[in-house]
């Protein structure tokens, strides 16, 4: 029986991440619950799961967690410094990082450095701190299983391979507005941003793929998980999202892994690591896809991805400086005070903005994300 705490639970990721367990309670068991503020899904999932505790973000919400669960063994906890503590449990066997933003980093560094496996849903964590994180990983012997579907993929063509990686060739849906020019995109809603043509995301995940911004922290993603440069990662962008990622070897042969557009089969795999189990997900139909493409990205009317690239280029605190400022504006798109074409030139702006730090540590690094949301 595996024990997993799941940051985020609440969110897409951690609910179907709860799926699973539900389909394999002789496997996998809740150990702890954390949610941001929605208090009355975090109760549903406790009465049903029974973890040995529960954490809620939004310290108003604490005592409508905590009389719920009165009568039950499961413990209440509320606040982010609580979050972080419960990571240090020893009953915890896995930790399920899917918390969205900047706040799944400190969680997820005190689990590594209380010897937890992860199994990482929050890119931003390797966005921001990548060579810190990868670091203590390595100095505390964990394991950092990707559950992203296309690091997921990438993981699952290097595992059993010795052979040097040539590229890594990391596919992208395009998102709702694939094939669109910029002119197009000036007075996009965010009901159009919001449906996306294949996966069933979260606001401020489908907006990142809507700007083409997913891909480019999935490239800085990448670049610290694999030890891959980042001008070896090359998105490949692919409408049908059945081809999840590929490889391609010193000899040039390329590995890849197909499947449905699931979340639910990447965060199963890192859950299993290294056996595969029965998903009772419908399976792939090759005969039914009559077309696997691969386009070039538009890096010209898709900005946010270029810049990704120029911030992991430029190092330091520059990941960190572009990833606090597209929270920001995608917040903002969202609350409806900037257009979509706004959230790249904002993000450009706080990039060229911020003062350059080459080898900052955590404590750096928080200052910038504060600092960039401030102004």
């Amino acid at each position: 029986m595996k024990h997993i705490a799941i940051l985020g639970s609440t969110g897409s990721i951690g609910t179907q991440a709860l799926n699973v367990i539900r389909r394999h309670r002789d496997l996998f068991c809740a150990e702890v619950l954390c949610a941001g503020s929605n208090a009355d899904l975090l109760i549903e999932q406790a009465r049903e799961f029974e973890p040995n505790a529960v954490a809620i973000a939004d310290e108003s919400r604490y005592a409508c967690v905590r009389d719920a669960l009165r009568d039950s063994d499961t413990k209440v906890y509320a606040g982010s410094d609580a979050i972080v503590s419960l990571m240090e449990m020893g009953s915890i066997d896995m930790v399920l990082a899917a918390i969205v933003g900047v706040a799944g980093l400190r969680p997820t560094l005190h689990a590594i450095e209380h010897g937890k496996a992860i199994a990482l849903a929050n890119k931003e964590t390797m966005v921001v701190a990548g060579a810190i994180v990868t670091e203590a990983a390595r100095r505390h012997r964990v394991p950092i299983l990707p559950v992203d579907s296309e690091h997921s993929a990438i993981f699952q063509c290097l595992v059993g391979e010795t052979s040097p990686v040539d590229k890594i060739l990391l596919t992208a849906s395009g998102g709702p507005f694939r094939g669109k020019k910029r002119e197009e995109l000036a007075n996009v809603t965010l009901a159009q941003a919001l449906h996306h043509p294949n996966w069933n995301m979260g606001r401020k995940v489908t907006i990142d793929s809507a700007t083409l911004m997913n891909k480019g922290l999935e490239v800085i993603e990448a670049r610290w998980l694999f030890g891959v440069d980042a001008k070896d990662i090359v998105v490949h962008v692919h409408p049908q999202s059945i081809v999840h990622s590929m490889v391609q070897f010193a000899d040039g042969s390329v590995k890849a892994q197909l499947g449905i557009p699931s979340m639910e089969t990447p965060i199963q795999y890192a859950f299993s690591f290294p056996e595969r189990i029965e998903s009772f997900l419908p399976r792939l139909d090759l005969f039914s896809q009559h077309t696997l493409s691969f386009e070039r990205p538009d890096t010209d009317t898709f900005r946010c991805l270029s810049l990704a690239y120029k911030a992991i280029e430029e190092g330091g605190n520059m990941p960190c400086a572009m990833n606090a400022a597209n929270e920001v504006a995608v917040q903002e798109f969202i609350d409806g005070s900037i257009g979509f074409l706004d959230i790249a030139d904002r993000v450009e702006r706080a990039m060229q903005d911020t003062p350059f730090m080459a080898a900052p540590t955590i404590d750096d690094l928080l200052a910038t994300n504060k600092t960039i949301r401030q102004q």
